[in-house]
């Protein structure tokens, strides 16, 4: 089987569902930007590519009617070029750019595209109209359970102190707050958006301007200022808004090609995607799936944690995010060196993607070798992918 290797990865910044300054750019739009800006980056013509795949969580209303393919043409690309939506929960981003890698890796393709986007203005978490079924709903409520249930679940069977979570979100607000101050975002594209402006007969307009950076990194968040806070899930709980991540709006898209393409076009690669893996666990505490695909994707790539040289470990919770950095041994100066979720937001199925545009900006920053991209999912899973660097 071949290497699959990326020649370029971006993102939009990330802003805060409802009160950001997204709140009235539709997700289509988003997507169709930075699937555009992606190719333009990487100086090459968007017909040679054969397939792109879109990662979102919750794929109806205006991310709905296969976003990954009307988001290609409205940025343009040939009406030759296809596109599929993808949904694995928290994990859609990097499951469409593992889809995407696996179509040259098995000879299908030679140029593809993965990505991930979520409007969480224009569609909220569990989607407009949620039906569980409802036998199965009484007899398995876990399937369907609250994702801030599961993180209180976690910090009672494993020991995460309220102390522990406010600290581990205070210093992912302050290495956010420090990457923006120091201009280390360098994955970020600045992306248009749009706002209505009311005119002087009355009437509004649809203007136009640019939005260059995360907008909900709070800096100069304290221990002391978010300890007052309480746990919306459980009663004397230690999940509260501040050590949990942010519901966010954005967009990601990373490009892939063959080593015959590259070279065919004149194109360098930056990485490739040494392994992917994903792990069932518990629905219940869903939170602690990492513990069990990292590992099995290091294993598929001849790894140890040891070889890691950065991780991206989305932070959902402050809960989940402490108990697999320790289950697993991890260095934390090795993890989140720009923040996380918690500081920059979860913007559900184009996290996997956006996560993947820092990792590969800051291996590539530090010198850094080998990467990982991991989350937790709802529904009781965790996804791994394992990065190198040429």
């Amino acid at each position: 089987m071949r290497d699959a290797y990326i020649v370029e990865s971006v993102r939009t910044p990330g802003c805060k569902n409802g009160r950001g300054l997204f709140k009235e750019t539709r997700p289509e739009e988003l997507l169709s930007f930075i699937m555009k800006a992606c190719v333009d980056k990487a100086g090459i013509d968007a017909g040679e590519i054969d397939d792109t795949m879109i990662g979102c969580s919750f794929p109806e209303g205006e991310q709905g009617i296969n976003i990954g393919r009307i988001a290609n043409q409205m940025a343009g690309f040939p009406e030759s070029v296809s596109g599929a939506t993808v949904n694995r929960f928290c994990s859609s981003g990097i499951e469409a750019i593992a889809l995407a890698a696996l179509r040259i890796q098995a000879g299908w393709s030679d140029v593809t595209m993965g990505g991930g986007v979520e409007s969480m203005t224009f569609v909220p978490m569990g989607g407009n109209t949620p039906r569980p079924h409802p036998e199965y709903a009484n007899e398995n409520p876990a399937a369907y359970i609250s994702m801030g249930v599961t993180a209180e679940n976690v910090a009672s069977r494993y020991g995460i102190t309220r102390q522990e979570c406010d600290e581990f979100a205070v210093n992912s607000v302050a290495k956010a707050a420090k990457a923006q101050e120091e201009g280390l975002f360098t994955e970020i594209v600045p992306t248009p958006a749009y706002r209505s402006v009311e005119q002087a007969d009355g009437t509004f307009k649809r203007e136009q301007f640019l939005v260059d950076k995360d907008d909900g990194v709070r800096a100069g968040t304290t221990v002391e200022g978010i300890a007052r806070l309480n746990s919306p899930f459980k009663a004397g709980g230690v999940a509260t808004a501040a050590n949990s991540s942010q519901t966010t709006d954005g967009a990601a898209a990373t490009l892939l090609m063959s080593l015959d393409k590259c070279e065919e076009l004149g194109v360098k690669p930056i990485a490739k995607i040494v392994a992917y893996a994903v792990a069932g666990c518990k629905s219940d505490e869903m939170g602690i799936g990492p513990v069990f695909a990292i590992p099995k994707a290091l294993k598929i790539a001849g790894l140890k944690v040891e070889d890691i040289d950065l991780f991206e470990l989305n932070e959902a919770f402050s809960t989940q995010a402490l108990y697999c950095s320790r289950e697993l041994k991890l260095d934390m100066d090795k993890v989140n060196i720009n923040g996380g979720a918690i500081a920059l937001g979860h913007p559900l199925g184009c996290t996997g993607a956006k996560l993947t545009a820092t990792l590969l900006a800051n291996l590539k920053r530090t010198g850094g070798k080998y990467g990982i991209v991991s989350m937790c999912i709802g529904g009781g899973m965790g996804a791994c992918a394992v990065f190198e660097m040429v």
